[in-house]
């Protein structure tokens, strides 16, 4: 049987994924660096960080998507 996380679980990892969101916007994210380079930056970070909150969201574990999974 697969193991399932609770709803503590996923207020905890969303927690988790705001403060480290956060922390890397206040470092790397949009107005910092030189020119543009806080722009990509911060797309990146808002990027990933969209699909790890949707991976915890769905229960969608991202790591486990193959072309052997039969998604192709």
């Amino acid at each position: 049987m697969r193991r399932r996380g609770g709803c503590l679980e996923g207020l905890f990892r969303l927690f988790l994924l705001t403060a480290a969101f956060e922390y890397l916007e206040d470092r790397f994210g949009f107005g910092r660096g030189c020119s543009c380079s806080g722009v990509g930056c911060g797309l990146i970070i808002l990027c990933v960080f969209l699909v790890l909150v949707c991976g915890t969201i769905t229960g969608i574990d991202w790591t486990r998507l193959s072309i052997s999974s039969g998604l192709f």
